[in-house]
């Protein structure tokens, strides 16, 4: 048996922003057409070690590959002068049930993919202009949402705001230079809120840091952060007070999502949810019809994602010969 062996360098040089969004967006539609089998997440909570660990799968439909994903966060690590993430994905032929390749990303693909999501996400819920993005937090989910965002919709200003000031001087350092955007540091959360059109949250928050008195009508929130029940970033009154809670799959978001709190508080009803993303993005419901509408997207991160990037990394590093192949 011969195993395909992509190293991250060679993902990167495979796969970008561009290609991901596509990718993301069609695996989203053959999810809500019933086009893709799709279990649920299994997640480790190593919270002695400052770490999580997720385990996703999935096969869409037509695809000549199944994937498997691990991908893990560990808090800690900056201060190893490591980074926080991790990952690998195991890519099997879906005909034989055999180990196709083994995908040493280091988590990029995870990174890659996430940003793919709310990029569609604000393509469909966000006003067409804009002005100002806000950014809360600094790391590296930060930064690939905003560098796949700019596919979608261009802001004058971006705001950022972190805990760090160093961290912050750095991110507007890189995504200025990446993007050719004016971006600010905020000087609280609530100035970052207030001021921006789309707003994006990528922090591991355990508790509320968006209240709702500071989002406005005509926002669009894409919240990233809790892809674990006891995760969360929104005061349960913003999901309350939104016109239109989307989720990138309704039953992992009643269970690990800014949805499941907001349940479980009892101020939105699970009936409530006006829609999964892939419904909207396949035409099957709406997505933004009003420029005053508050619109929320809950991300926890969904198998189809990883399987969607794996497949067309296989695609290609098949028809340029990347890689290494290993008998087995």
């Amino acid at each position: 048996m011969q195993i395909r062996i992509l190293l991250e360098p060679q993902i990167r040089e495979l796969i970008g922003p561009p290609a991901a969004l596509r990718e993301v967006r069609a695996a989203f539609i053959k999810l809500a057409r019933g086009e893709a089998t799709l279990p649920g997440v299994i997640n480790l909570d190593l919270s002695e070690h400052r770490g999580e660990v997720h385990v996703k799968s999935a096969y869409l439909k037509d695809s000549p590959y199944y994937s498997v994903k691990q991908a893990a966060g560990f808090y800690g690590n900056p201060e190893r002068g490591l980074p926080v993430g991790s990952g690998v994905i195991l890519v099997f032929d879906a005909y034989k049930g055999f180990l196709r390749a083994i995908l040493f990303d280091n988590g990029y693909l995870t990174e890659l993919r996430t940003g793919a999501a709310g990029a569609l996400a604000a393509d469909l819920l966000a006003k067409r202009t804009i002005d100002r993005v806000g950014v809360l937090g600094c790391g590296v989910q930060a930064r690939y949402q905003l560098a796949a965002l700019v596919g979608v919709r261009r802001p004058g200003s971006v705001a950022v705001y972190g805990r760090s000031q160093d961290r912050v001087r750095e991110y507007i350092r890189e995504m200025e230079a990446m993007l050719g955007i004016p971006v600010i540091a905020a000087q609280t959360i609530r100035e970052a809120v207030e001021s921006s059109d789309i707003l994006i949250t990528t922090t591991p928050a355990r508790e509320p840091i968006v209240h709702a008195e500071w989002v406005l009508p005509g926002t669009h929130i894409t919240a990233v952060g809790a892809d674990g029940p006891e995760k969360q970033e929104l005061e349960v009154d913003v999901l309350a007070k939104a016109d239109k809670v989307v989720a990138d799959r309704f039953y992992q978001c009643v269970r690990l999502g800014e949805i499941h709190h907001a349940v479980d508080a009892g101020v939105l009803s699970p009936d409530a949810v006006f829609a999964e993303l892939g419904e909207i993005a396949a035409g099957i419901k709406p997505g933004r019809t009003k420029d005053r509408e508050i619109t929320v997207a809950d991300l926890t991160g969904v198998g189809i994602q990883d399987a969607a990037v794996a497949d067309f990394v296989m695609g290609e590093a098949n028809r340029h010969g990347v890689g290494q192949i290993m008998e087995v």
